[in-house]
């Protein structure tokens, strides 16, 4: 049933590809509903070099989505708290829309792991970037720095997949290939990203 429907949102979205639709789409993605920006932004991006969109309209409407969808469920986790959110976690609904408790607490330890900047370098991690926004929430981390980080996670993600899709859209296999390099190696930029940050804290103590 669910590849049903992502079938359906998949062709409806590729015979209506707009600023519109890719703000829509990528607020879903954003938020705890699964449908990868994979499938979103490079077939946008690959209409910007036929002419029909343009790559930076494409790369802030994505963007704006992402945020949209992260401040949702920034808030959504703000107000209901842990507890609820680990509750509702273990209902069918949230199973149904690939959300189970493991998959929480793997959100929540990467996010007690990696602090704020979490939010930074969840975003380009598969399976951390819908989820990061909620531990955060919970945390009632600083709203300021929660978007300034999901800003510049998701605006860097969005960049990759925008220039993919510029360059190499109709080259399908050599995409997927793509998507998984750089999704290790930004994971590995990430942990140098938070091993640069714990050095410079702990630096700034011993001082």
């Amino acid at each position: 049933m669910i590849t049903e429907i992502f079938s359906s949102i998949t062709s409806w979205y590729l015979e209506h590809i707009n600023y519109g639709t890719v703000i829509l789409l990528m607020s879903i993605e954003s938020s705890f509903i699964p449908f990868p920006s994979e499938i979103v932004v490079p077939p946008a991006a690959y209409k910007a070099a036929q002419g029909s969109l343009n790559a930076f309209g494409v790369f802030f409407a994505a963007t704006a989505g992402a945020l949209i969808g992260a401040t949702f469920n920034y808030f959504f986790a703000f107000f209901l708290g842990r507890k609820v959110l680990y509750r509702l976690a273990d209902t069918r609904i949230a199973h149904f829309l690939l959300i189970t408790r493991h998959t929480l607490e793997k959100a929540e330890s990467y996010f007690i792991k990696y602090g704020r900047s979490s939010t930074f370098i969840g975003r380009l991690i598969p399976a951390i970037r819908q989820l990061i926004s909620l531990p955060a929430g919970f945390a009632k981390m600083n709203f300021k720095r929660f978007l300034l980080f999901t800003a510049l996670g998701s605006g860097l993600w969005n960049i990759i997949l925008v220039l993919l899709g510029f360059f190499l859209y109709t080259q399908k296999e050599l995409l997927e290939e793509y998507y998984t390099d750089i999704s290790i190696f930004f994971f590995v930029c990430g942990i140098i990203f938070f091993g640069y940050m714990l050095y410079k804290g702990l630096k700034k103590e011993n001082q």
